[in-house]
């Protein structure tokens, strides 16, 4: 029999999240997806792994699961550009994100001209290449499920 381990990261709310490890067989040779759940984990943003600061906001940093993921809190003037843009050294934000928007307001411009706001309860996926700021009064916060791991930390992949 043909067997995958997948890792999936679960955004359970009020700061916490659980990581599920399952064995699945293949697709094609087997009715069955999931087969197995090997390993679960849970761990909470209230107490991070690591934090990173930054002008007008900062990242909190679990790992969990194999991964890792970033909760941004990003207060009310913030901008990626004048914010974070010096850290990273890049004309635009390098860092793909698979994001759970939990408050605020985040307005996004990707490089290729596409714009659009992103509010509370929005999942979004943003490729490499954009800026963005928070709108209003109220601190943005995300989940991240994707682009923290050098988010702000001045380290490049490439």
């Amino acid at each position: 029999m043909n067997r995958n381990l997948i890792s999936g990261l679960l955004f359970l709310g009020a700061g916490s999240a659980i990581a599920l490890t399952c064995a699945f067989t293949n697709p094609k040779t087997s009715n069955s997806m999931i087969d197995t759940m090997t390993k679960s984990e849970a761990k909470s943003f209230e107490k991070p792994d690591e934090v990173r600061t930054f002008p007008k906001g900062r990242l909190e940093l679990i790992n969990i699961g194999g991964a890792t993921v970033g909760r941004g809190i990003f207060e009310p003037g913030w901008r990626w550009s004048t914010s974070v843009m010096p850290i990273a050294k890049t004309k635009s934000c390098e860092a793909p994100h698979f994001q759970y928007h939990v408050a605020g307001t985040l307005h996004v411009v990707m490089d290729d001209g596409t714009e659009y706001d992103l509010k509370p309860g929005d999942v979004s996926i943003l490729p490499s290449g954009h800026d963005a700021w928070t709108v209003g009064n109220e601190a943005v916060v995300v989940v991240d499920f994707q682009g923290m791991v050098d988010y702000a930390s001045g380290v490049h992949k490439h």
